[in-house]
């Protein structure tokens, strides 16, 4: 674990350029972009009557169901510029926790310190949420609004292995709405035929290393940096 923390901490992680073949920059044709919503509307059908409606202010019985079964969602934010950023979070089903219909609460567990979707919601707090469970083609999407909130009474009641999060990412919902299965069936994400085998890439210590500092020749010594990674998600996990 120290052998790779030392490698990561001389590591340059701000405008990272990979090494390697660079592809011509791609230019659009101003000719082809599409810059109003009613230039964009008239490419499509109307909204389905079911679609514009499905919208709802608060979490029903069928949107709660769903986010007590979500081990994994992904959290949209922005910083005070508009720059964007999307981050996985994950834990045991129902990690994220209905406190009302119109509130949750998600725990921030230990994680490599960037703190790019806290330091987000402290200067934009509109945050976009996207649940899902493994085995469903749906997904359940959340927007509204967060703050973050260090109550010792609800970070203790998220604790895992005796370790509260530091911080609780509170969301007051503003819309809820299940998304169709079209892009998971159109993916096949959860079919086992298309999974791929991870060893046909890199390791993440290796892909870092060579957009970074540079990954050592030797095979011994990336093994035990691979290792070490492997070491530090067992403890630090939580």
């Amino acid at each position: 674990m120290v052998l790779f923390e030392a490698l990561v901490r001389s590591c340059t992680f701000t405008h990272l350029v990979a090494k390697g073949d660079v592809m011509a920059d791609f230019k659009v044709d101003p000719n082809f972009e599409i810059t109003t919503e009613e230039g964009l509307r008239s490419l499509f059908p109307e909204v389905s009557p079911l679609a514009s409606v499905k919208c709802l202010p608060a979490l029903d019985k069928h949107a709660t169901d769903f986010i007590q079964r979500s081990p994994f969602i992904c959290i949209g934010t922005q910083n005070g510029d508009g720059k964007a950023d999307v981050s996985p979070r994950g834990d045991p089903a129902g990690f994220v926790r209905v406190l009302d219909p119109h509130t949750l609460a998600i725990p921030d567990r230990p994680g490599n310190n960037r703190l790019d979707s806290l330091s987000n919601i402290v200067a934009n707090p509109t945050v976009g949420l996207l649940f899902i469970v493994p085995g469903f083609d749906e997904t359940l999407r959340v927007n509204g609004r967060a703050r973050l909130v260090n109550d010792p009474s609800l970070l203790d009641s998220m604790s895992i292995n005796g370790r509260a999060p530091r911080v609780a990412i509170v969301i007051e919902i503003h819309e809820v709405f299940l998304h169709c299965a079209k892009a998971f069936r159109r993916s096949k994400l959860w079919d086992p035929e298309q999974f791929q085998d991870r060893s046909e890439m890199p390791s993440l210590s290796r892909i870092i290393l060579d957009q970074t500092t540079g990954a050592p020749n030797d095979e011994t010594e990336m093994r035990q940096i691979d290792e070490s990674l492997e070491e530090t998600y067992r403890q630090t996990m939580y």
